[in-house]
């Protein structure tokens, strides 16, 4: 079936087209569609506390142009989210609001462990190898998320205040680094043994650059590699010589660095990057409260 999702994150905002199925009892997310625009809304929020009146026009003007694709699409469902620089945001419920009488559409806020939890509902990891902990991190612009799971069980997540604009705008506090560290000390009778499954633009574009992508496989040698190339070009040199996107060009090097210390601190010598994201995890959850409400309604009937 066709589901929708609009993810309003901290660098952009992006609308998910995909063709969801089951195979095999694994719910499997194909990409029909995906359109981004960098709307940024972190600039505003981690320096002013509030979204702009001109981040604001912006983000109602994608906003409508998204509700009018998803009239011509016609999805069975569609949902939309709002992550860190949103619920960071002074002003976030007037915005939501406005999202509301202006296009139609509601906007969920989720909290950092929901987010968290979404990113690692996508399931459809194919990836074989003597790992005891599978370990979903995704960085993005205002924050990342990391949720645990063990033979395919969830065990933790959690949120951290360390995202990309955060980083560029010098707003990511020591201490958020050593609770990142300590909360990853919990799994440390696994280092060694955890696989770093790592989603987001900038580590996709990472692999395409410096890793094995026709394995899905990025080792952290390679990430250091990178990562330190990069840092010897300015940002227009980036653009020019990279063929990265603006909006790309200067988070790219500070997602390098929070995907290195994570590697880092859980002993892993490489991330697997299998192209998921949020939007993956909020298709999949689409998915499996349709199917459970069909099965439902036919039990009632058959009863």
């Amino acid at each position: 079936m066709l589901l929708a999702a609009i993810d309003i994150g901290t660098n952009a905002v992006r609308l998910y087209f995909s063709n969801v199925y089951e195979k095999e009892d694994i719910i499997i997310a194909e990409k029909a569609s995906l359109l981004r625009i960098p709307v940024r809304l972190g600039e505003d929020v981690f320096q002013t506390g509030k979204i702009s009146g001109e981040k604001c026009k912006k983000l109602i003007k994608t906003m409508r142009a998204f509700s009018l694709l998803i009239d011509v699409y016609k999805p069975v469902a569609y949902k939309a989210f709002a992550t860190a620089a949103m619920r960071e945001a002074e002003n976030k419920i007037d915005i939501i609001n406005n999202i509301k009488s202006e296009t139609g559409i509601q906007v969920e806020l989720i909290d950092g462990i929901r987010e968290a939890e979404m990113v690692s509902a996508f399931n459809d990891i194919r990836f074989r190898g003597s790992h005891s902990i599978a370990m979903f991190i995704d960085v993005g612009g205002g924050s990342t998320e990391i949720s645990a799971l063990k033979d395919r069980a969830f065990i933790d997540s959690n949120s951290f205040r360390i995202g990309t604009v955060r980083l560029l705008n010098d707003k990511v506090k020591d201490k958020e680094w050593k609770k990142l560290k300590k909360w990853l000390k919990r799994f440390e009778n696994d280092y060694g043994k955890i696989l770093c499954i790592g989603s987001g633009g900038n580590i996709n574009k990472l692999i395409k650059l410096y890793g094995q992508s026709h394995k899905n496989i990025l080792s952290l040698k390679d990430l250091k590699k990178g990562v330190k190339n990069l840092k010897k070009y300015t940002l227009n040199e980036r653009i020019y010589v990279f063929g990265l996107r603006p909006d790309r060009a200067d988070v790219i090097v500070p997602a390098g660095k929070i995907f290195k210390f994570i590697m880092k601190h859980t002993k892993s010598e490489f991330i697997y990057v299998p192209k998921i994201g949020l939007s993956d995890g909020i298709v999949t959850l689409m998915y499996k409260e349709i199917s459970e409400s069909q099965k439902n309604t036919k039990t009632k009937i058959l009863s």
